[in-house]
């Protein structure tokens, strides 16, 4: 086996530049498959922390079919007071929860006494929205406490409607609103900070203390729109997701109808798509090295044979056998993807640890410096190479068969 390995190599190098070439253009496709999957995987990444750090949580839990009309911000699909104390040990229990927020969500009127708009708003408990979103705060300016971001008798709102309205910090709003039952009611607030836009509705809403949600809905008690959650790993996402709704599932309405519905983030925003767009793009660029691939050993290994075949025929009659005589082209196939894998596995790995020290840094949409700091892949790495070696040995089979069927009187007389 030591001496068809050492022949092997021996006679890849002896066509010097056809194996260079050869070799040059795998490598090329390990190189674009490393790189792509390390700087797919770290927009994906980075996205999906803007999304559930700053907006969404990992996982919402709503009252059932509050997702379904969703745009229109409905007040009439609220968890109760009971259904939260049913709703809150489950949520304390779960070792993989680390924080959750109550949230009251609704669209009303805003008014700085000339100007009237619209607006989406949030109330929320501060303390507990900054454990569960921790870089929400990140898009407020003027926010001189992150933890109590907003107070009773104040506003975040929007930037967009900071432009619309011609308002500023210290300037009192006044929001109108209008609850389940068609009551209008009006609040005095006075803005304290802005936020920046993000991706989707949910990046244009304004923030107010849950008291003056309550107050401005004249709710009697407290009840929930959305309950965001926070997992202590954002990776158990799917088994929290099915815990979650397997415990919750068994309660009932008095009418037999689900009480509770648990969304993922990914159900909830339209990037849940583009984070599967990546993954295909990255299966894409791997089955076009694996055609490359394939296309390429096979085709330097026919060339071979065809060169060579009077060499087999010598071999073949000083008593080589057929089937040492597969194992010295299927060694050749192996070692001319192995060498190019290696080639490509360090210059692709390389780039990214560049990339580590010099990130990327773009614009998406609204937001702006983006900055992309890629991972080394190591289960695309193992990937890539595992595929890279298998396909090559598999290219050199049909040409190496080939080869050990030779007659040695026909191989001979070959010219």
């Amino acid at each position: 086996m030591k001496n068809i390995i050492k022949i092997a190599i021996r006679n890849l190098f002896r066509y010097t530049r056809r194996t260079l070439l050869t070799t040059t253009l795998i490598s090329i496709g390990v190189i674009l498959v490393i790189v792509f999957a390390g700087l797919g995987g770290s927009f994906k990444s980075a996205m999906i922390g803007i999304i559930t750090d700053s907006m969404l949580a990992d996982v919402q839990v709503h009252k059932s079919g509050y997702v379904e009309t969703i745009d229109n911000i409905p007040l009439n699909i609220f968890l109760t007071e009971n259904e939260m104390e049913v709703l809150q040990p489950k949520l304390d229990n779960n070792a993989k929860i680390e924080a959750y927020s109550p949230r009251i969500k609704f669209g009303a009127m805003i008014s700085d006494y000339n100007q009237t708009s619209n607006i989406r708003l949030s109330g929320v408990y501060p303390e507990k929205e900054q454990a569960t979103c921790p870089t929400l705060t990140d898009r407020f300016s003027g926010v001189s406490d992150p933890i109590n971001f907003v107070k009773p008798g104040e506003i975040i709102i929007p930037d967009i409607l900071v432009k619309g309205l011609n308002v500023e910090i210290g300037n009192d709003v006044v929001i109108v609103g209008t609850n389940r039952h068609g009551s209008v009611n009006g609040l005095s607030l006075k803005i304290v900070g802005v936020s920046e836009g993000v991706m989707g509705p949910q990046g244009k809403e304004g923030f107010i203390h849950i008291e003056d949600a309550l107050n401005l809905l004249r709710m009697d008690e407290t009840e929930i729109s959305e309950v965001a959650i926070r997992l202590n790993r954002g990776e158990d996402v799917k088994i929290a997701y099915t815990e979650l709704n397997q415990a919750l599932s068994g309660e009932k309405s008095e009418d037999g109808s689900r009480i509770y519905e648990v969304h993922p983030w990914n159900k909830l925003t339209h990037f849940g798509s583009i984070a599967n767009i990546v993954d295909l793009l990255i299966m894409m660029v791997r089955v076009i090295l694996i055609s490359i691939v394939l296309i390429s050993v096979m085709n330097i290994m026919m060339m071979s044979v065809f060169e060579r075949t009077s060499e087999i025929g010598t071999i073949a009659a000083i008593g080589t056998s057929p089937r040492k005589i597969l194992s010295l082209f299927l060694a050749e196939g192996f070692f001319l993807g192995f060498i190019s894998t290696l080639a490509g596995v360090i210059i692709g790995v390389g780039l990214l640890l560049f990339m580590q020290w010099q990130p990327v840094q773009f614009t998406f949409g609204p937001m702006e410096n983006l900055v992309l700091i890629p991972d080394i892949p190591i289960k695309e790495v193992l990937a890539t190479s595992g595929i890279v070696v298998l396909v090559s040995l598999f290219a050199s089979w049909q040409p190496a068969r080939k080869a050990s069927k030779l007659e040695p009187v026909d191989a001979l007389g070959h010219v």
